[in-house]
């Protein structure tokens, strides 16, 4: 809004209205000499709110003339800021039309929770924003991927802006994507040594006290061994490694997709070389949700334990209720959701950057949600999570939050260190295809 006093303008911004109303006495003066005066009950309706100025006078004042502000001001009051990081332009401002919606790239230093309904636009938004960062920025991106929707972040689309695709041809280079059928060096897989002890443990259901003799052999194996192979457990003197045995047989650990066998390297080592700019984590693509969960806590594992290396990395969890969910259905994925809050907690210290996003904020671990500094809200039907979602994020104004109901598909309120100022905006166009993809309703044809 712009605020005119005295011929002096001021840009404003409102973060709350509401419709209000009083009722008051009017007095009406007689219209001859010797009448009685006449008296009215008046409604008056009003609009009240919150706001701030953004730029101008801001002493106090009484009164103001105020107007919808113009584009053109708009945007030459984002042009007149000040810029110390690359803006990212996801697309333009919902309520001023042409007027680019920027994110700073610079906030991405802090944790950031995008959250949208099924259908909302999510995935595709996300999509965007990655785009835009490995075009305008250095830093390096981790994605896990459970629905295989970010497999093709590497490819221009046909269609795509001609400006755009070319400066994303660089960006598109440095994408790498594992995924469990790609060939050679890109086929996602692990081998049981790049993985922690604790994280082997839940794998195999153990309970250090309810299965004690198992976990120490367990522990005991993998100190002379180094990693599980069934037919040194089978062959044991130790009835107990024998007994783990059985259990790695009957739960069909060893049957994993996932195993790398002997292959050489695996998922891990691109996830910390400097070389790859973006790794894809295709665990969609593993058949099991237990290999599933565990690439996504041996990622995040090795990821927090080499965290001293303070290298810069932004860590993309989609769909995180299935990684770091409130309520782990299983000892694999609270070892993964305990990595997750570990580095919610104090990974930024150390460079590793969350980006979590869900369907459902409530379904997310809260000692992850709390920590997260940027929000990205999409359409949100459920007033329970419009509420939560309040809840957690003191530092927008409700209001704004409340109106998610009534977003359209890739609309967006974007706030926090990636833009100081709440931002109601409309997400543009992406550069690259889309991996996933919804079943065609072909169904529902008329017959």
């Amino acid at each position: 809004m712009v605020l005119e006093d005295g011929g002096v303008p001021r840009l404003g911004q409102v973060l709350s209205l509401e419709l209000d109303q009083l009722s008051t006495e009017l007095m009406l003066p007689a219209q001859t000499l010797g009448a009685q005066e006449t008296r009215t009950q008046v409604q008056i309706r009003y609009g009240r709110g919150e706001g701030i100025i953004l730029e101008g006078d801001s002493a106090t004042f009484h009164d103001a003339l105020v107007r919808v502000a113009t584009g053109p001001e708009v945007k030459a009051w984002l042009e007149r800021g000040t810029r110390h990081y690359a803006q990212l332009q996801l697309g333009e401002l919902a309520l001023a039309a042409g007027v680019p919606g920027l994110a700073d790239a610079g906030g991405f230093n802090r944790h950031t929770f995008l959250c949208g309904q099924s259908g909302s636009g999510k995935t595709y938004s996300l999509g965007v924003i990655l785009e835009r960062l490995l075009m305008e920025t250095d830093l390096r991106i981790v994605v896990l991927d459970p629905n295989s929707d970010f497999v093709r972040l590497g490819e221009v689309r046909g269609g795509a802006d001609p400006t755009l695709a070319e400066r994303y041809q660089d960006a598109a280079r440095g994408v790498a994507v594992y995924s469990t059928d790609a060939p050679g060096q890109r086929r996602l897989r692990l081998h049981a040594t790049d993985i922690d002890p604790v994280t082997q443990a839940a794998a195999l259901r153990l309970d250090p006290i309810a299965d004690r003799e198992e976990y120490a052999a367990l522990a005991e194996f993998l100190v002379s061994e180094k990693q599980l192979r069934l037919e040194a457990l089978s062959e044991s003197s130790n009835p107990e490694a024998r007994r783990l045995g059985l259990r790695v047989s009957n739960l069909g650990v060893d049957r994993f997709a996932v195993w790398a066998g002997a292959e050489p390297g695996s998922v891990l080592d691109a996830v910390h070389d400097p070389g790859a700019r973006c790794v894809i984590i295709d665990i969609g693509s593993l058949p099991t949700p237990e290999e599933q969960s565990l690439v996504a806590g041996a990622v995040l594992g090795s990821l927090w334990r080499r965290r001293h290396e303070r290298k810069p990395v932004l860590i993309v969890i989609d769909e995180a209720h299935n990684v770091c969910p409130a309520e782990p259905p299983n000892q694999l994925v609270a070892v993964a959701t305990e990595h997750a809050i570990r580095i919610a907690a104090e990974g930024r210290k150390f460079g590793l950057y969350l980006l979590v996003s869900t369907q459902r904020p409530q379904k997310i671990a809260q000692n992850v949600l709390s920590q997260a500094d940027n929000l990205v809200l999409m359409r949100l039907n459920s007033l329970a999570d419009a509420a939560f979602t309040e809840a957690a994020f003191s530092f927008v104004p409700p209001s704004l939050i409340e109106r998610s109901v009534t977003f359209h598909q890739g609309e967006a309120l974007i706030a926090g260190k990636i833009s100081p100022q709440p931002a109601l905006l409309r997400f543009g166009a992406r550069i690259t295809e889309e991996g996933g993809a919804d079943v065609p309703a072909t169904w529902a044809a008329i017959r």
